[in-house]
């Protein structure tokens, strides 16, 4: 998709793609590093909806309507992000069968992510959220080998993606290394028996 309508952009850590309410005309596709998909509140509260990396699009709402971004994109390390603009990825998506087939499977699985984050705020504990974040940024359950290396996701962070506070995310973390679930090590490195949280009843 190189040419016209597509460009290669790199972000630095903290830097905005985009913020909530720019003008959607364009998708993205990550190919270096991790993008925080974040939204605020009319009353200043941000919540954290995603963390993207690589191989993800995201802005795709200006394909179904959005004249403007719902949320915003920060580059939570230095990123590499293809910016393809609206006209492009639709004529794409007409004319080449292989990249539609594969944007199509892309978003039925970030959808049934997001149903799946739904039923984890509507049914489970704050500590049980904890535990599925972790295991979902380390890649555990999903196609390819694990990532246990969490690096640069703050307390306060994982706290807006799992809708509580820093104190309980902090207690959680010490219980959870306390356990031998994760370990510091010039990073957070997240074990397989992190699992054992969300099993237990």
């Amino acid at each position: 998709m190189a040419g016209d309508g597509h460009t290669m952009t790199q972000f630095a850590e903290r830097e905005t793609v985009f913020a909530q309410g720019d003008r959607a005309d364009s998708l993205f596709y990550i190919h270096k590093g991790k993008i925080k998909i974040s939204v605020v509140s009319d009353q200043g509260k941000e919540a954290v909806v995603a963390i993207l990396g690589h191989g993800h699009f995201f802005g795709e709402g200006c394909l179904v309507g959005q004249t403007h971004r719902m949320a915003s994109a920060t580059a939570m390390t230095d990123c590499v992000v293809a910016r393809l603009e609206k006209p492009v990825v639709v004529k794409v998506l007409q004319e080449e069968p292989t990249f539609s087939t594969l944007f199509i499977t892309y978003l039925l699985g970030r959808y049934a992510r997001v149903e799946a984050d739904l039923v984890d705020q509507l049914f489970n504990s704050s500590e049980k959220r904890l535990a599925r974040v972790l295991l979902l940024l380390a890649n555990f359950g999903k196609e390819g080998a694990p990532e246990p290396v969490i690096a640069k996701v703050s307390q306060e962070t994982l706290a807006e993606m799992i809708g509580t506070t820093r104190p309980r995310v902090s207690f959680f973390m010490n219980k959870f290394r306390r356990l031998g679930f994760i370990d510091y090590n010039g990073g957070l490195y997240v074990h397989s028996s992190l699992l054992n949280v969300i099993l237990h009843d």
